[in-house]
Order: C-alpha cells, then sequence, then structure tokens
C-alpha cells in the first residue's frame, strides 16, 4: 500500500515521497563523530499535508533525511516515479531516484568535495563543514530513541577548496628552498603529476614561474629593508667569489648586524655577477652595488675578504669608502682576511707534505671498509686486543678535510688492529709501518686545533667576535713554538703551517684584539697576557697599539653625530622624556634668558674628556668572573645606559664577522663554483632564487642564546 506524505502534528515528522519496502533506506552521516541536526526535507507545493493522527501511521514511514548533503540539494520529481537531486547554487541536476531504484549521495557528496559552489566554500572558510563518516546503524525503524548507537571512528579529512594563487605561490617555493631549476614547470614528468593531482590547475610556464620566484624575493627584501633602516648601528659586510665555467664570477654579500633589541642577524644581502673576477676593481664594485641597493652609505663598519687582495684592490676599495663611508681608525676595520679559508688551507697544506702516509692509511681504511669479511675479522682482533677506542673506522671525503681529520684519528686509535692484521696482501705495501703511524699521530695533534676553531664557526648561532681571539692567539703560539722544534718531524710538518696562520695573524690581530677587550671578564687583561706568550719582551710596543687604537676608535664614536632612530633616542633620553616636551623646554628657558646657549658650548667643548673616562673606567674595573658560559652581547644591553657610548661601539665590534663562507662550506678544499644551469639563467634571477633561499631558510639568530663557552686561565 501507497501512502501521501502527511507531516504528523505530535511528533513534527516529515515523510517523504512513495517508495517500495524493497527501496534502501537513506541513512544519516555522522559529522566530527557527531550527529549533524539537519531540518526536515521540504515538500513539493502541489502536495497536500493533512493531519493525521500518529496511530494511523505506517511501520514502514521513512526517517529524517540527515545527510549533510540535502543542506546544498533539494528533491525534484521530474516525471512519474522519477525524481533527481538539484544543487541550490549551481542548479545542476544529478540522478537521485527513478521508480525503486536510489542513486544514493556519494556523487552528491563528490560534488561538494569539488568545492565549486559558493555555500561550500563559505562554510570550508568557517569550519562549518567537517569530514564525512560512516553512517550510524540503529535498531530499525521501530527502534526506540534511547536505543545505543555504534559509532564508527574514520580519519577526519576537511575538504579544502582549490586555490590556483596559492598552488603558484607554492611551487615557487618549492624551487627556491629545494634549488629545482625554473625548468621543472616544464617537464612531462612533473606536468603529468601535477594534472593527475589536480586537473583544474593550469601548469604555468618558465616565464610565469620565474616571476613568481623574483615577487618572492623582492616580498622578502622589503621586510630585511625596514629592518636594516631601523638599525641603530652599524653593519659588518663578508664576500665570497665563487667561479664559474663561464669564466665569470658571482660575489656573495653577507651582512652582520645587531638590531635595536640586541639581536645578532647573517643575512645574504646579495649577490652580484662580476665578468672580470681577476680584476683589481672586481671587489669595490660589488661593495658599492650592495651599499647603493641597500642605501647603507655611511653606515658600513668592516669588511671581510675570502682571498688575498693586491694592493691595487685594496686602494680601490678604500677609496671608494671614504667617500661613502666615513673611515674607523683609518680604514684598519675595513679589510680582514676569512677564518675559514685560512684553516682550510693550512690543513691542506699539513695534509699534502705527508701526503704518502696519509695515502697509506685512506688504503688500510678501504680495505676493512669495502670488504665484509675484512671488516668482520677488524672487528674480532679489535676485541681480542680490547683496544678501548670507540672511533669508527670511514672512508674519508676528499673535499672536506674535516673528514680526513677523523678519519686518521679514528685509524691512529686502531693503529693495534692494523699492525696485527695478518693478511699477505695488506702487508705487502698497504699498512703504514710504526713510523707512519707516529706522524699521523703528529699531524693529529696539530689539525686538533684547527678543527676545534672551525667547528666553532658551524655553529647554529652566529659567535661573537671575541670568541675567536682565544682561538687564534692558541694556534699562533702553538704553531711558531712547533715550527722551532728540535724534532725534526715536527718542525718539517708544522713551518709552512705557521707561515700560513702568521699572515692571518698580523692582518687579524688588532680587529680580534680589541673584540676581547670588549668582553668585561678579560678587557686588556688577557691581551697582555697573550702578547707576552707570542712576542716576549716585544709584547708592550703591541699592546700599546691595541690601546691608542681603541681610544682612538671611541673617540671617534662620541664625535658620531647621533643617529635620528628610536632606539637611540630612547636611550639618550632614558626613555622617559618626549622631543616635543624637549623643544618646547628649550624655548622656554631660551625666552627666560638664563644663558643656556652658552652652557651648550661648553658641553661640547669638555664632552671628549667626560666621554674618554667612560672607556677608562670600563677598563679600570675588576674583570668579571670567568663563568663557563657569558652572554656578552646580554651584558652590554644590561649595561648600554652606563655605558651609552662604549656600548654603540661594542655592539659594532663584536658582530665583525671572521668568516666569509657558510656553515656547510666550512671544511671545504676547493673553491665554490657556480653550476651551470644557474650560469645560463639572468643575473637578477640568480641572486632572487639564491637570496630567498637564504632569508626562507635562516631567522634572525638572538645570541642571548649563543652563549660563549670557554676556559682561558690567566
Amino acid at each position: 500500500m501507497k501512502l501521501e506524505p502527511v507531516r504528523l502534528g505530535m511528533e513534527n515528522t516529515v515523510l517523504d515521497a512513495p517508495m517500495s519496502e524493497a527501496e534502501p533506506t537513506p541513512t544519516p552521516l555522522v559529522a566530527n563523530h557527531e550527529l549533524v541536526p539537519v531540518e526536515a526535507e521540504p515538500e513539493p507545493e502541489h502536495i497536500e499535508t493533512p493531519q493525521v493522527d500518529a496511530s494511523e501511521v505506517q511501520p514502514n514511514k521513512r526517517r529524517k533525511k540527515k545527510s549533510i548533503v540535502w543542506e546544498h540539494f533539494t528533491i525534484e520529481t521530474v516525471g512519474a516515479g522519477t525524481r533527481r537531486a538539484c544543487c541550490k547554487q549551481c542548479k545542476q541536476s544529478f540522478a537521485y531516484s527513478t521508480g525503486s531504484k536510489v542513486a544514493g549521495t556519494s556523487h552528491l557528496k563528490r560534488h561538494i568535495a569539488k568545492g565549486t559552489c559558493p555555500v561550500v566554500l563559505r562554510n570550508q572558510e568557517k569550519n562549518h563543514m567537517g569530514s564525512y563518516s560512516a553512517p550510524l546503524k540503529t535498531g530499525g525503524y521501530g527502534a526506540s530513541n534511547d536505543a545505543p548507537r555504534r559509532r564508527y571512528r574514520t580519519a577526519t579529512t576537511p575538504y579544502l577548496s582549490f586555490d590556483p594563487d596559492r598552488c603558484r605561490h607554492e611551487i615557487s617555493r618549492m624551487i627556491i628552498m629545494h634549488d629545482y631549476p625554473l625548468h621543472i614547470v616544464e617537464h612531462p614528468g612533473f606536468v603529468a603529476f601535477v594534472q593527475n593531482l589536480q586537473p583544474r590547475f593550469d601548469m604555468v610556464t618558465f616565464n610565469t614561474v620565474q616571476g613568481d620566484c623574483v615577487a618572492t624575493f623582492l616580498r622578502e627584501k622589503q621586510s630585511i629593508q625596514r629592518v636594516i633602516e631601523a638599525m641603530p648601528g652599524r653593519v659588518c659586510l663578508t664576500l665570497d667569489m665563487w667561479s664559474s665555467s663561464r669564466t665569470v664570477g658571482y660575489v656573495f654579500l653577507t651582512g652582520y648586524y645587531i638590531d635595536c633589541e640586541w639581536k645578532m642577524h647573517r643575512k645574504l644581502l646579495n649577490v652580484i655577477m662580476e665578468p672580470y673576477p681577476d680584476s683589481d676593481s672586481a671587489f669595490s664594485h660589488a661593495i658599492a652595488s650592495c651599499l647603493s641597493d641597500w642605501s647603507m652609505e655611511g653606515k658600513l663598519f668592516s669588511v671581510t675578504i675570502n682571498q688575498p687582495l693586491s694592493d691595487a684592490a685594496i686602494d680601490n676599495i678604500r677609496a671608494l669608502l671614504s667617500v661613502k663611508n666615513p673611515l674607523m681608525l683609518n680604514g684598519q676595520l675595513l679589510l680582514g682576511n676569512c677564518l675559514a679559508r685560512t684553516l682550510s688551507g693550512i690543513a691542506q697544506e699539513a695534509l699534502r707534505s705527508v701526503h704518502g702516509t696519509v695515502k697509506k692509511v685512506r688504503d688500510s681504511v678501504k680495505y676493512v671498509k669495502t670488504s665484509e669479511s675484512h671488516e668482520e675479522k677488524f672487528l674480532e682482533i679489535k676485541h681480542q686486543l680490547q683496544v678501548p677506542s670507540t672511533k669508527n673506522l670511514a672512508i674519508d671525503d676528499q673535499t672536506k678535510w674535516s673528514t680526513t681529520y677523523e678519519m686518521l684519528l679514528a685509524a691512529s686509535e686502531l693503529k693495534e688492529v692494523f699492525l696485527c692484521l695478518d693478511d699477505p696482501d695488506y702487508k705487502d705495501g698497504v699498512g703504514p709501518a710504526a713510523e707512519d703511524w707516529k706522524l699521523v699521530e703528529t699531524l693529529c695533534t696539530y689539525l686538533k686545533p684547527l678543527f676545534e676553531t672551525a667547528n666553532l664557526l658551524i655553529a647554529p648561532t652566529v659567535p661573537t667576535t671575541n670568541t675567536f681571539f682565544h682561538e687564534a692567539w692558541k694556534i699562533q703560539l702553538e704553531l711558531a713554538r712547533a715550527a722551532v722544534s728540535e724534532d725534526p718531524t715536527i718542525s718539517n710538518l708544522t713551518k709552512s703551517m705557521q707561515e700560513i696562520f702568521d699572515k692571518y695573524w698580523k692582518s687579524c690581530c688588532f680587529i680580534l684584539a680589541i673584540a676581547v677587550v670588549m668582553d668585561p671578564r678579560f678587557k686588556m687583561k688577557l691581551v697582555e697576557f697573550s702578547f707576552s706568550k707570542i712576542y716576549g719582551e716585544e709584547a708592550a710596543n703591541y699592546v700599546k697599539i691595541v690601546d691608542e687604537g681603541i681610544h682612538e676608535l671611541f673617540m671617534e664614536y662620541v664625535a658620531l653625530p647621533l643617529p635620528l632612530t628610536p632606539t637611540y633616542s630612547e636611550e639618550a633620553n632614558n626613555g622617559t622624556v618626549k622631543h616635543e616636551e624637549q623643544h618646547q623646554g628649550g624655548n622656554l628657558l631660551s625666552d627666560n634668558g638664563l644663558g643656556l646657549t652658552d652652557f651648550d658650548v661648553y658641553i661640547m667643548e669638555t664632552t671628549s674628556h667626560l666621554a674618554k673616562s667612560e672607556l677608562d673606567q670600563y677598563l679600570e674595573e675588576s674583570l668579571l668572573p670567568r663563568v663557563h658560559e657569558f652572554d656578552v652581547i646580554g651584558w652590554w644591553k644590561l649595561n648600554r645606559m652606563k655605558y651609552p657610548t662604549l656600548s654603540k661601539m661594542a655592539r659594532d665590534i663584536l658582530s665583525i664577522p671572521v668568516s666569509t663562507v657558510p656553515a656547510e662550506s666550512v671544511f671545504d678544499t676547493v673553491g665554490k663554483e657556480m653550476d651551470r644551469y644557474r650560469c645560463s639563467l639572468r643575473p637578477e634571477t640568480v641572486e632572487a632564487l639564491i637570496c630567498a633561499k637564504d632569508w626562507l631558510q635562516n631567522e634572525s639568530v638572538d645570541t642571548s642564546s649563543a652563549l660563549v663557552k670557554m676556559e682561558v686561565p690567566i
């Protein structure tokens, strides 16, 4: 028997249009594991709905439609026994029922998931739509409302709208972050992958993605530009020249500075192509371009370069900066050598001088590591001899001198095992002799301080300049003593090492010394102590140079005009006096004729003497305890009110970089070379890709967490 749809007055329940007993019953869906409240389905206007008593209702009545799809669809009768579901927004109709056959709601859900309907998009943005889950199981049409219901847990996967602009942004970001070629958007495999992943996305062209990458670069550059403009101090630059197969060079310019919150920043500012990298004007041109690009004329404090320069090149740089930048200490701080390159050069020279012995050790390690049976035999002998070493053998990468050092160190600790290998193939010229192992131990002894110092350069935080004075003077002292050793093995090994490092020490010891003076745990005392060890009776002359230099530098800071930045204004006025109040107060006093104009002249004439005592007061105060961990920048931040001028000078000095290369290149034995693909791109595109990657990867580093860990006895 077929029933006309009726509305129950008591239960307020809607019964659907006619259906056979065999027709499947639509079941409610669960969103976020809860029942979704759905209003009763509207009925066609031409059907009457007489009120009837609840007792007359047949037991096979259909339940309310509770699927979430009915928020977006209506049921329309299009023919005898045929109904279709119509989307409320796009008016597209879908099959629903024909006679006793019901199409279900799965295809309706898929239509919603495509995100073509504005209502669906708005609901997704407001998180009003959850994911679909399995239907609830009930006891049947006549089941009580209190009957327990079983819930099926499914992974909640919310529907996301398709945003082509967002997809373009992510593609450009992917190319920047992972160094993918721009032409990847035209590679057939990548195009097919994207089309299958999202057919609605129109794949971008090479020119489009190139523009997107440059746009990302420009957006990031604007934010960094604002930080640099508000920078209260000066910036230090490092220059690293990369070669290329096309004989042009690429200069990487990185800026180091401390912002108004006393946080250290390290940012790659420019990548500039130089057509003639060997010319005397290559570096000066790159510096001029960087200063102009970032509007930093007058803010440059020091320059660190990764290679020795000719006298003409140095003169070009100083001539350029004397016009656009005040020369601090007559330019003594403007040039410096790269510590990482120096350490690599010394290590390579040492390994080259004993290359025969190093080759024997490398071949021995290969003998063990390239054969499973040989390695098992080696470990068995080690166990029998009870060798206490915990180091593991590894074949070195000859492009990283650190891996060669670690290989030699591990092999040296396991030399007893190598000497006990009884394989004839190994003993016939492969294994090192006893004197070879002695040479390896000596080599490791003098490579160790180089390795430890270089490890400071790969720290995740930017170390302050004072850290490296401790390392540099110890290396200088040890190599100088070893070079004149009575042991010919030691003197022959270290003489060339000492000559290379001595050049670095002479060019950089002044900068490192004034940096350690800014460490309140050491001040001039460590300079005096270390110089007495290195220079002996002549130490007093070198100490005098440092003392006079730091006083002269301080006087230059006293003479500098106060920059018009909020930070300096606040510090100068202790954060309490407003500019308006100062101006009004000045007029008032002037009008009263108190003669403060003459007082201002007196202050200007006597400021130098008062300010000079600020430095002397700092140097005369007792040293702080030499704690194992110390935040030197944090100390100056706390004492900036006590030493207003000296703290500004310390901020600039402590940000001077000693290395020009990124952390991953500190141990390199070969120079960096730009790959062929990037050389084929426009120089502006190359700069955008490389700089944007650096900015997206590396956030600003707060040196308050970069505590200096050292213990130097005095």
